[in-house]
C-alpha cells in the first residue's frame, strides 16, 4: 500500500528523506493521520503517518466483545481536543510529508506540512505550540534543529499554561447511544426532527455512518433515510464480499463526510435502526449518492424522509437516464414506447372493477389502462372460502369494491383524462403464478384529471391499497411515494378498507332472466314513470343491463319501439351470423350510455323476464338516437307510443341520408309497401299443427304436422341408441342453457334445455319438442347425443298466443278460460294462421280440424275472454266479428259478463282494467 501511495505523489528533486504528497482522509488522534492518494478509477490507496518526536493523548476505547480480559478505557486528558484541533486543520486538505522512520511492525513516522511543500505549516509544531502534544525528549540529537525547535515550543507552552499545562481538566465523556439509552426511539422523537450538529466519525458503507452528536457527545449509528447503497456482505467465515460499486460508494461518502462538521436530522427509529438525513454545507449526501448512481431509493424508509421524496426520485431518475454505475444495465419500463404512446389524452369509456379503465384514444381505438401500483379491494383469508355455493359477484360481494367502482365511475366516465404510462406488465401464465389465473399484458399508468391523481384519490379514501414491490422491481408508479403517503393518511384516519367499522353490505337482487321475480317488480316500475338507473353492461345496441339504485336490483332492459340489428350468437342450430351494423349499433350505445346515469320508462316485459321500455340520457331518447343514426329501424310496436312520430321523423331523416341500414334503400320494391298498406282483406294460409302444451297465460305450444314424422323417427332412433348404451347416472353436470335429454314421468327420454339449476336435486328443464316444463333431479338427465342435436332437427315446439284476445287478469276467470282451451284442443290437431307478430311470440287464429270453427272466437262468445282491438285495416273484418261475439256474450251475461260490463272505472277493485 505504501508503494502505491508513493507512486501517486510527486517527489521533490534531490531531497532525503523523500517528500510525498496526499490528502488527509482521517485524523486518528492528535499525533496520527491517514493520508490517501488521488482516486483513479476507484478508491485510492492510503497510509497512516504518525508524527515524529511528539505524543498526544490516546482517545477512549471500548472493550473488545468476546474478550473478557479487555475493558473500556476513557479519553486521556486533552486527547479529544488534540484530535479536534488537528481534524479542523487538516481534514480533506492536501499535505506533504516525509517518512523519517519505519518500525519493523510497519508503523511510519514523519513530519507533515500543510500545502504542497515544506514551506507550509508544520503540524507537529502547531500541536506543541497549543499545548496539545508533548515532545519525546528521549533520543534527541543536539544537531537536529527541528527537534530542538519542538523543545523550545513546548517550554513556551508550559510557560503560557496552554492545553496540557493548564490547571483545568480537559477530559471529555463520549457516550455510545447504543449502550447508554434504553429506548433510542424516545431519544430520536425528543429531537423533533430538528437539525443537530455532528461529526461523522466512521463510514461503514455508502449509506451507514457513525456520528458524534454535539454538544452532548452521543455516538450513534445512522442509516440514510430513503436510500440503500451496495454493501459489503459478511460471509460465514467472517470475511466480507463487496457488492458491485460498494467500495466506490463508501469512498464517495468518506471523501465528503468523514470527520466533517455536518448537521443530521434524525427522522425515525424503526426496529432500533436510526434513520436520518445528513446535511453538509455543500449539499445533501443522500441526493448526491442517488444522482451519481451509488444508491437506489427504498420504499420502507422513504416515507420518513423529511426533505421531499420527489427530490430523491428525481435524482435516481437522472442516474437511470444516464445509466451510471449501478444503473449501467438499466432499461426503462417504457423504453420501447414512443413519446405519443407514453403520454396522451383520452376519453374514459368504462370503469372495470376498481383498478382499470377503458379509454378511447384520438384514433378511435379503445385501450384498457390499469392504474399503476394499486390493488383494488379483495377477499382475504377465510372470506375466500365463505359461501362457496353462492353465486359470487365481485362488485357487490367484495367489501368496498362497489364504492371504489362508483368513485371512479362518477369521477371519470365520459371525461377526458391525462394518461402517463409508467410500465407495461408482461403477460403471465397460470404455471408461472402457481395456479393463479393467467393475466394478459397490462398497460399500467398514472391517470390524472384536473391535476388530481386518480389512484392517489382512491387510496386516500381507503378504497384501494398500494402494492409493495421487491426492491429491484422498477415497474411501479412514477408517483409511488405520493401513493404511500396517501395510504398512510387513510390508515391513520381509518378510511374505507382501514376502518374498524362494519363493512357495507350491498344486497342487490339480479332478476335478469328470473321471470317470476320480474313479474313482481313490473307493477312498481310501471307506476314509477321515469326511474333512475345506471347502465352496467351493453349486450347489443338495444339490449342492456341496468342497476336500479332505488330498487337495488339488476334488470335486463330492451329498448322499445325499434328493431336493432342482431349480433352473432350461439343458437341451437349453430352460430348465428351477425346482421350488418350490429357491432356499430353496440359501440354507439356503449359510447352514449355505458356506466352513465340514465332514466328509464318501463312499459312491459317479455316471457324471459326482460323489461321493455324507453331509456333517456341527458334529454336524449336512445331509441330515437339509434334510429336517427341509421343503426336501427322503427318497429310497428311503437305505434301506440307517444314517441312514434319522433321515431318516424328520425327514420325518414336517416333514410334520406342513405347511410348504414338505409344505404341500399332504393333497391327495395316500393310497390310491395303500397300494396301492404292498401290491403283491406287478410290472407288466410292455415296449416296443420298439433297442440302439445297450454300455459297458464293462455299461450300454447304446437308442432307442425309436416315435420311430425321426422320427430317420430328421431325419437325412435335416439331411444334405441340410449337403450343400447344407457347413460351413467349422475355423470351429467347440468348448466343453464345446455341442451340435454331428460327422463319424463312415462319413463321415456326426451330432448330438453336446462333453464335453471337451483341444486343437483332441482333442475328446471324445458322440453323443446313439446313445450312443457318440469323440475327434475340431475340423475334423470344426460348429455344429448350429437346425432340428435338441434342441428339435426330444430326444436319442434313453437310458442303462440291467440290473436284478438285479451286474457282476464282475475285468476279465477283466467283459469276458466285455460281449462276450456285445454279441454278442447290439447293433444289434438288444429289449423293455425299467423295474424300478426307480438313482442313475445306470434299471435294466431286457431281452427278445429273438423268443424273449422275459430277456437278464439268461441272463447269470446262463451264470455271467457275479452277482445283485443287491433287497428290494422286488413284485420278489421276479423276484429268486427270478434266484437260482435263479445256483445252477444255480454247480452247473455255469460261468465265474465255475469255482472255486466266489469270494465267500468268503478270496478277496478275486481281486478279488471280496460
Amino acid at each position: 500500500m505504501a508503494s502505491a501511495v508513493a507512486a501517486q505523489v510527486q517527489s521533490s528533486p534531490a531531497s532525503a528523506p523523500q517528500l510525498q504528497r496526499g490528502i488527509v482522509k482521517m485524523v486518528l488522534s492528535g499525533c496520527a493521520v491517514i493520508v490517501r492518494g488521488q482516486p483513479r478509477g476507484g478508491p485510492p490507496p492510503e497510509r497512516q503517518i504518525n508524527l515524529s518526536n511528539v505524543r498526544a493523548g490516546a482517545l477512549a476505547r471500548r472493550a473488545v466483545q468476546g474478550q473478557p480480559d479487555t475493558k473500556d478505557t476513557p479519553d486521556e486528558p486533552w486527547a479529544f481536543q488534540a484530535r479536534e484541533f488537528l481534524r479542523k486543520k487538516v481534514i480533506g486538505k492536501e499535505v506533504c510529508f516525509t517518512v523519517e522512520n519505519k518500525t519493523p511492525q510497519g508503523r511510519e513516522y514523519g513530519m507533515v506540512y500543510l500545502g504542497k511543500d515544506t514551506s507550509g505549516e508544520n503540524i507537529a509544531e502547531s500541536l506543541v505550540t497549543e499545548g496539545l502534544a508533548t515532545v519525546r525528549r528521549e533520543g534527541i540529537r543536539g544537531n537536529n534543529p527541528e527537534q530542538a525547535r519542538l523543545c523550545d515550543l513546548e517550554d513556551q507552552a508550559k510557560a503560557a499554561k496552554k492545553g496540557l499545562w493548564s490547571e483545568g481538566g480537559g477530559a471529555h465523556t463520549i457516550r455510545d447511544l447504543k449502550y447508554t439509552i434504553e429506548n433510542p426511539r424516545n431519544f430520536v422523537d425528543s429531537l423533533h426532527q430538528k437539525p443537530v450538529n455532528a461529526i461523522i466519525e466512521h463510514v461503514r458503507d455508502g449509506c451507514i455512518v457513525r456520528a458524534l452528536l454535539l454538544p452532548d457527545y452521543y455516538l450513534v449509528t445512522v442509516m440514510l433515510s430513503g436510500v440503500k447503497c451496495p454493501t459489503f456482505k459478511r460471509e460465514a467465515d467472517g470475511s466480507e464480499t463487496p457488492e458491485p460499486f460498494s467500495a466506490e460508494a463508501k469512498f464517495f461518502t468518506e471523501s465528503r463526510l468523514l470527520q466533517r462538521d455536518v448537521q443530521i436530522i434524525l427522522e425515525s427509529c424503526p426496529n432500533q435502526v436510526i434513520l436520518g438525513t445528513i446535511l453538509h454545507p455543500n449539499g445533501n449526501i443522500t441526493e448526491l449518492l442517488l444522482k451519481e448512481g451509488f444508491a437506489r431509493c427504498v420504499d420502507w424508509s422513504m416515507a420518513v424522509y423529511t426533505q421531499g421524496a420527489e427530490k430523491l426520485r428525481a435524482a435516481e431518475r437522472s442516474a437511470k437516464e444516464r445509466k451510471v454505475r449501478i444503473w449501467k444495465d438499466y432499461v426503462a419500463p417504457t423504453a420501447n414506447l414512443d413519446q405519443k404512446d407514453r403520454q396522451f389524452v383520452a376519453k374514459v369509456m368504462q370503469v372495470m372493477n376498481a383498478d382499470a379503465i377503458v379509454v378511447k384514444l384520438n384514433s378511435g381505438e379503445h385501450k384498457t389502462i390499469h392504474l399503476s401500483s394499486i390493488r383494488p379491494p379483495r377477499l382475504e383469508g377465510e372470506e375466500k372460502n365463505k359461501d362457496k355455493d353462492k353465486r359470487f359477484r365481485p362488485l357487490y360481494d367484495i367489501p368496498y369494491m362497489f364504492e371504489a367502482r362508483e368513485f371512479l365511475r362518477k369521477k371519470l366516465i365520459g371525461k377526458k383524462v391525462n394518461v402517463t404510462v409508467d410500465y407495461i406488465r408482461a403477460a403471465t401464465s397460470a404455471m408461472e403464478t402457481g395456479g393463479v389465473p393467467a393475466f394478459p399484458e397490462r398497460t399500467c399508468a398514472t391517470v390524472t384529471i384536473g391535476g388530481i391523481n386518480i389512484a392517489e384519490a382512491l387510496i386516500s379514501k381507503g378504497l384501494a391499497t398500494v402494492i409493495r414491490y421487491r426492491q429491484d422491481d422498477d415497474q411501479r408508479s412514477s408517483l409511488y411515494d405520493e401513493l404511500l403517503a396517501a395510504e398512510a393518511r387513510a390508515i391513520k384516519n381509518g378510511k374505507g378498507l382501514h376502518s374498524k367499522k362494519e363493512v357495507p353490505i350491498h344486497r342487490v337482487a339480479d332478476i335478469s332472466g328470473e321471470t317470476q321475480k320480474a313479474k313482481q317488480f313490473l307493477p312498481f316500475l310501471q307506476r314509477a314513470g321515469r326511474s333512475e338507473a345506471v347502465v352496467e353492461y351493453v349486450f347489443s345496441g338495444s339490449r342492456l343491463k341496468l342497476y336500479m339504485p332505488k330498487e337495488t336490483c339488476l334488470i335486463t332492459f330492451l329498448l322499445a319501439g325499434i328493431e336493432c340489428p342482431r349480433g352473432s350468437r350461439n343458437m341451437p342450430g349453430g352460430m348465428q351470423v351477425a346482421e350488418p351494423y350490429s357491432e356499430e349499433a353496440t359501440f354507439f350505445t356503449k359510447e352514449l350510455v355505458l356506466q352513465r346515469e340514465v332514466e328509464v320508462e318501463v312499459e312491459s316485459m317479455d316471457k324471459a323476464g326482460n323489461f321493455i321500455g324507453w331509456l333517456h340520457i341527458e334529454g336524449v331518447n336512445l331509441s330515437v338516437a339509434l334510429v336517427e343514426n341509421a343503426l336501427s329501424k322503427v318497429h310497428f310496436t311503437a305505434e301506440r307510443s307517444s314517441y312514434y312520430k319522433t321515431l318516424l321523423s328520425a327514420e325518414e331523416t336517416a333514410r334520406q341520408r342513405k347511410e348504414k341500414l338505409w344505404a341500399n334503400y332504393e333497391e327495395k320494391p316500393k310497390e310491395e309497401v303500397a300494396q301492404l298498406t292498401e290491403e283491406k282483406e287478410r290472407v288466410a294460409k292455415y296449416r296443420a299443427v298439433y297442440v302439445t302444451e297450454i300455459t297458464d297465460g293462455l299461450h300454447f305450444y304446437a308442432q307442425d304436422v309436416e315435420t311430425g314424422t321426422k320427430l317420430e323417427s328421431l325419437m325412435e332412433s335416439m331411444r334405441g341408441e340410449i337403450a343400447a348404451q344407457p347413460p351413467v347416472e349422475g355423470s351429467f353436470s347440468p348448466r343453464r342453457g345446455d341442451f340435454c335429454i331428460a327422463k319424463f314421468g312415462d319413463g321415456e327420454w326426451y330432448r330438453a334445455r336446462i333453464e335453471k339449476v337451483e341444486s343437483p336435486a332441482k333442475v328446471h328443464v324445458y322440453y323443446i319438442d313439446y313445450g312443457n316444463r318440469e323440475i327434475l333431479s340431475s340423475t334423470r338427465l344426460a348429455a344429448l347425443p350429437p346425432a340428435f342435436s338441434t342441428r339435426t332437427l330444430p326444436p319442434q315446439a313453437t310458442e303462440y298466443a291467440f290473436a284478438f284476445i285479451q286474457v282476464p287478469q282475475d285468476d279465477d276467470a283466467r283459469t276458466d278460460a285455460v281449462d276450456s282451451v285445454v279441454r278442447d284442443i290439447q293433444n289434438t290437431q288444429c289449423l293455425l294462421n299467423v295474424e300478426y307478430s307480438g313482442i313475445v311470440c306470434p299471435h294466431v287464429t286457431l281452427q278445429f280440424a273438423d268443424s273449422k270453427d275459430d277456437v278464439g272466437l268461441g272463447l269470446v262468445k262463451e264470455g271467457l275472454v275479452m277482445v283485443d282491438v287491433r287497428k290494422e285495416k286488413h284485420l278489421q273484418k276479423m276484429v268486427t266479428e270478434y266484437l260482435n261475439g263479445q256483445e252477444s256474450a255480454k247480452s247473455a251475461r255469460l261468465n265474465i259478463w255475469r255482472y255486466g260490463d266489469f270494465r267500468d272505472d268503478d270496478a277496478v277493485e275486481f281486478g279488471y282494467r280496460r
